[in-house]
């Protein structure tokens, strides 16, 4: 099966005074992946990882410094303002705060209809038909329709910046944080919610979070980063049997524990904070923080290497003549 969406080399750089000089900051560094159909990628990492800026620039919300983005086959680079804008039909983005994302003097309806004025489809009666439809995909009462966003709660303004991103019926949906403002019964509803039109519409998902539950809950495949760049990548199941890269360990390891039998007093963290992308440290990016960190990852950064069937790893402990494939 072919990839829905493939990424090669991606980097996105951005460039900022410090301490009285021009610097480059890589915000994304060398990026490949590739998401299947019906797939949801889970993209996970600390803040200042890299997540948000891959997936704007994967649907060229930024342009992105060098690599190549395909979608459906199609180079995502090479096409000119008006073919984008078409393109765009089959992918969109939910976006961390609704509330922000939302015109606050827009109605609901308005803000539903927006996207079939901006791209000029369907009749007036259909359109006001399709927003009824997605309305009851995203279990909202048609009164609200005349209301402005600022009447609804978080949960409900979530489900109509859901339903903005479904109304062109796109074939890939980014939801960048779709819960991590929500009281935790409605992140619940919100992570179903998405389940559910998933299964319903046959859509492929890229789910960013830095909660490792969500990411369980929904994904079929983890890609985690780190600084900029892919540090791990595998099956879900996989991933949370057996993290290979430290980072990843470490991540699994601070995760809350449900059953309170198996509850540990205190989780332990990650040690240190993230190093700025203007100044990375040489060699492995995480060395400084990593607990089986050895004399060659501070000087040379280690390849994504192949290990055993489904999942890469970028860590100086794997190499592919070692075990990997």
């Amino acid at each position: 099966m072919a990839p829905l969406l493939q990424i090669r080399g991606l980097r996105k750089e951005f460039r900022i005074r410090r301490a009285g000089r021009d610097v480059s900051v890589k915000a994304v560094d060398g990026v490949d992946l590739e998401v299947f159909p019906g797939d949801t990628l889970g993209l996970v990492g600390e803040s200042g990882s890299g997540k948000t800026t891959l997936a704007r620039c994967a649907l060229r919300l930024l342009e992105p410094t060098a690599g190549s983005i395909l979608f459906n086959g199609v180079d995502l680079l090479s096409l000119n303002p008006s073919a984008l804008r078409r393109k765009r039909r089959e992918f969109q983005i939910i976006f961390q705060d609704a509330a922000a994302s939302l015109d606050p003097r827009m109605t609901l309806r308005e803000t539903l209809l927006e996207p079939f004025e901006v791209q000029g489809v369907a009749t007036l009666p259909e359109r006001e038909s399709r927003v009824r439809e997605l309305l009851e995909a995203v279990s909202l009462d048609p009164a609200l329709l005349d209301r402005l966003p600022g009447s609804l709660s978080g949960g409900q303004q979530q489900r109509v910046a859901i339903a903005r991103a479904l109304a062109l019926k796109p074939r890939l949906l980014i939801a960048d944080e779709p819960v991590s403002a929500l009281d935790a019964s409605v992140q619940a509803q919100i992570l179903n919610l998405l389940l559910k039109l998933q299964n319903r519409f046959g859509l492929t998902l890229i789910l960013i979070s830095h909660s490792l539950t969500v990411i369980h809950y929904l994904s079929t495949t983890v890609a985690v980063m780190y600084l900029g760049r892919i540090v791990e990548e595998g099956p879900t199941g996989q991933f949370f049997t057996y993290p290979r890269h430290p980072y990843s360990q470490l991540l699994l390891q601070s995760m809350p524990v449900l059953d309170p039998a198996a509850r540990r007093e205190k989780p332990p963290s990650i040690g240190g904070e993230i190093p700025t992308p203007a100044a990375p440290p040489a060699g492995c990016h995480f060395h400084p923080r990593c607990p089986r960190v050895m004399s060659e990852c501070r000087k040379t950064y280690p390849d994504l290497v192949s290990w055993g069937q489904d999942t890469r790893v970028a860590c100086f402990l794997y190499t592919s003549d070692s075990g990997g494939s």
